[in-house]
């Protein structure tokens, strides 16, 4: 994806969240629901959200530097680490409203209406994270998906408030408004979490998945042609930039011309099965080959 196709999905996530929270700051307004008040407050940092996003995809677009000599992409981990920050203070706020909800139940809800706007929020949340997510993964972005999961996570909340506000008036006790409220701190937490767990893995250089690493393997296998075998594969990946080291063994004979071509031959195949990276292949001579390489197809 080109960066200014994922600056405007950064400000479409915007926008679309902006009109989210205005429709869980009805529902709250029309209801006096503290359980759709909670939801309104993990609106809030879904803007908040959208915001880092757009700074994220803004700063990992610039290109690399003499400061940066390997790009900008991993401002998107810290995005996104930020929101899961975030997310978990939302979480703290929101046990707080539970709290005092507990101890001083409403007595003058009139939910229907808020229900009503509450689950219209959901609606936008819902088509707009799938979106997100998806775009997100296809384009190997982190921020877009982690605002994505974080907006997902909002309508599980929104569905299960209408479900529970709807009932506080059927069955006339009180406290299940709180007691939705205390739910929805503590999903909102495991949320926080997971996108902290998964923010902080990238900034740790941690390994693609075992699929990823199977389509490394056979891509060398089956294009380096004239070498002998490859070993020490390292990756690694930095927002939709991905880090490729091994080295390859091949004849001793062969020139350095043929080496370097198989290399050049190996990389466009790389490129275009995983995407962009920057793939750094060592060449050896046949005597250093091992036993648990990556044979090489001939």
């Amino acid at each position: 994806m080109k960066q200014d196709e994922k600056l405007r999905l950064g400000w479409t996530s915007l926008g679309v969240s902006i009109l989210a929270l205005a429709m869980k700051y009805l529902a709250w307004k029309f209801s006096g629901s503290s359980a759709l008040l909670s939801d309104a407050l993990e609106t809030i940092i879904n803007v908040a959200a959208a915001l880092g996003a757009l700074w994220a995809l803004t700063i990992a677009g610039r290109p690399a530097d003499e400061n940066h000599t390997y790009g900008h992409d991993k401002a998107e981990y810290l995005s996104a680490v930020t929101e899961a920050v975030l997310v978990v203070l939302t979480a703290i706020g929101i046990a707080f409203v539970a709290w005092r909800s507990w101890w001083a139940p409403p007595t003058d809800l009139t939910p229907w209406a808020g229900v009503a706007f509450n689950a219209l929020g959901g609606v936008i949340n819902l088509v707009w994270g799938l979106v997100l997510v998806r775009q997100g993964r296809s384009r190997r972005s982190p921020a877009l998906v982690a605002n994505g999961r974080h907006v997902i996570s909002d309508v599980w909340t929104t569905v299960a408030l209408v479900i529970g506000v709807s009932l506080i008036p059927i069955t006339g006790y009180a406290r299940l408004d709180s007691i939705l409220s205390g739910l929805v701190a503590i999903n909102v937490l495991r949320v926080g979490f997971q996108m902290m767990r998964h923010s902080i893995a990238g900034l740790m250089d941690e390994a693609p998945d075992s699929e990823t690493l199977q389509t490394i393997r056979t891509v060398i296998s089956e294009h380096a042609t004239g070498a002998l075998e490859a070993h020490d594969l390292r990756v690694r990946t930095a927002g939709s930039v991905s880090f490729i080291e091994f080295h390859m063994v091949v004849p001793g004979k062969m020139t350095v011309d043929d080496a370097h071509a198989i290399c050049d031959h190996v990389e466009h195949a790389l490129r275009r099965h995983i995407g962009p990276a920057l793939i750094h292949i060592h060449v050896e001579p046949e005597e250093k080959a091992k036993q648990n390489g990556v044979p090489v197809l001939s």
